[in-house]
């Protein structure tokens, strides 16, 4: 049984030898789909010998989606450029492809490092995936930029032992910036699909995220990164949802001028 594996990246060299070297004992074909890097992506994949795809970006799932149209084998791993597999995760995806792969789809958990620690509680873990399935039977959905992998409820699917390791951020700056960045493109990707805001929204639901985080899921554990993490998960909801107030306002007023 053959295994492919599907990359998405732009601007990765800091992750992506990582992420390929991780997977290189298991994987019969790396497919890396690019967003037109400005870096080294390019060159570091073409020396690990992938098959190396430019598509400029269409949407978080979308690139997915284009990328598992590109794999060649009916099994495949899906991965982000700054994930990688662990000893553990690496040795039970071995045992399943000498076994056939006897489920259609297998998930397994996710564990962050975040600035210079290991995440171990809140919303980041176990944070279980589903990222190995038949081609044929999945597909990339759910709201950009929080795209995930799906498969029909009635298809067999197996969890893993072993963890996908995620290199999020490796400072407090990068959080927030890209919390910014995820917060824009989540309020217009709401919006679009008619969901709407509230100043009473803007008050309850980032508060419910930081004690969601924090407490109910056990974040204080991870002291003060755990801390961190579940004020800025409170932040990018304030963020969302005052940037889909604001869309509401700018459609209102536009609404109003045209009439």
């Amino acid at each position: 049984m053959k295994l492919s594996v599907s990359i998405i990246t732009f601007n990765e060299e800091k992750n992506i030898a990582r992420c390929i070297r991780s997977v290189a004992e298991i994987a019969d074909e790396i497919v890396v789909v690019d967003s037109l890097s400005t870096d080294n992506t390019k060159q570091i994949c073409l020396d690990l010998g992938t098959k190396f795809i430019e598509q400029p970006f269409l949407g978080y799932k979308e690139q997915k989606n284009f990328a598992l149209e590109q794999v060649q084998h009916d099994h495949v791993l899906s991965l982000d450029a700054d994930e990688a597999l662990s000893p553990e995760l690496l040795s039970s995806i071995k045992r399943e492809k000498a076994a056939g792969f006897a489920a259609s789809g297998y998930t397994m958990n996710r564990r962050s490092w975040y600035c210079d620690s290991w995440i171990y509680h809140g919303y980041w873990y176990p944070d279980t995936k589903l990222r190995l399935a038949k081609r044929s039977k999945v597909n990339w959905k759910g709201i950009n930029p929080h795209d995930k992998l799906e498969i029909d409820s009635s298809e067999k699917v197996v969890h893993l032992a072993g963890d996908i390791l995620h290199y999020t951020y490796y400072t407090i700056d990068e959080h927030v910036q890209q919390g910014n960045k995820f917060s824009t493109i989540a309020a217009k990707a709401y919006f679009e699909q008619g969901k709407r805001s509230s100043i009473l929204k803007l008050l309850i639901n980032p508060a419910w995220a930081f004690f969601s985080s924090y407490i109910l899921k056990k974040g204080f554990l991870d002291g003060f990164n755990g801390y961190v993490i579940s004020k800025q998960t409170a932040n990018q909801t304030f963020l969302k949802y005052a940037k889909l107030l604001q869309l509401q306002r700018q459609a209102k007023a536009l609404n109003k001028t045209s009439n």
